[in-house]
């Protein structure tokens, strides 16, 4: 196994890591903007305000990308587990 090859594999697991986490940090983003703009607006300063809005908006993204994300997941499995005759020999 090169040196070369260990990386490429680090590589697209950071690469897989990112695009599956991308959209759940993306979504609770948004939400706490759109949360603290609003205790902003009407000086509610309340820290946990934001938390069930995030975990609901965080919970639909998992719902509707969920089955994407898995597919994603399951081919990156795949492909590292059918290059392990190649890194052996």
């Amino acid at each position: 196994m090169s040196p070369e090859s260990v990386m490429n594999i680090g590589r697209q697991a950071i690469e897989v890591t990112l695009m599956l986490s991308g959209p759940l940090l993306l979504s609770a983003l948004v939400i706490g903007l759109i949360i603290s703009i609003f205790q902003a607006a009407t000086q509610i300063n309340e820290a946990t305000l934001s938390f069930i809005p995030k975990l609901i908006g965080t919970f639909l993204v998992l719902v509707l990308a969920g089955p994407w994300m898995l597919q994603v997941m399951v081919e990156f499995m795949r492909q590292l587990f059918e290059s392990i005759p190649q890194f052996i020999g």
